[in-house]
């Protein structure tokens, strides 16, 4: 979506009620339909439209592990929700936080295409102890960053829950692609900052 404008709700996209498929915010949109729940509401928003610091941590071509220890001076911690094997996908629901702290900083959402990693990357993402940008690094594994929408939202229950918030709070996030040297897609992700 191009300039400062642009603006698409779920529902103008063509949300068709708890069970519907919303490529926009896949793999989130997922775990929401497995579960039965119905996606809160969701607007995808021009980068330039986002607010500081949301726009400095969501509107770049980096994956966000860097980006979040380099903003918080700490280094990442992951803490897994939910997490599922098919096939030769592997899909999660994750908070980050970081080290000594309690603070949650990320509420993620991801599938990872583990046919493209070489073992020693699929067994650390499968143990699910380190964010997949530091098994990325760790494990030199070439890759680019591209956002494919920046998003406006209202949390829910299980929103609120992962990231230890209450009441009803406008947050930011995005909808990013990892690739391989190959343009195949080593993960989907939607990433989602609280205040």
């Amino acid at each position: 979506m191009t300039g400062s404008n642009s603006t698409a709700t779920l529902s103008q996209l063509g949300a068709a009620g708890p069970l519907a498929v919303q490529p926009l915010v896949y793999p989130l949109d997922s775990f929401y339909a497995r579960a039965g729940r119905s996606l809160p509401v969701i607007e995808a928003i021009a980068g330039d439209a986002m607010p500081e610091p949301y726009r400095n941590l969501l509107v770049h071509d980096v994956d966000m592990t860097s980006t979040l220890e380099r903003f918080y001076n700490g280094r990442v911690r992951i803490e897994i929700i939910q997490s599922e094997r098919r096939d030769d996908f592997y899909f999660r629901a994750l908070v980050l936080t970081i080290e000594g702290s309690l603070k949650r900083i990320e509420f993620g959402a991801i599938r990872i295409n583990l046919s493209l990693f070489k073992p020693a990357a699929r067994q650390l993402i499968l143990e699910g102890s380190q964010p997949l940008g530091r098994i990325l690094q760790v494990c030199d594994v070439p890759y680019t960053s591209r956002p494919k929408a920046f998003l406006r939202m209202q949390t829910d229950a299980y929103i609120n829950q992962a990231l230890g918030l209450e009441g009803a709070l406008t947050l930011y996030g995005r909808r990013n692609t990892l690739f391989d040297p190959k343009q195949r897609a080593y993960a989907e992700i939607v990433e989602i900052l609280p205040p």
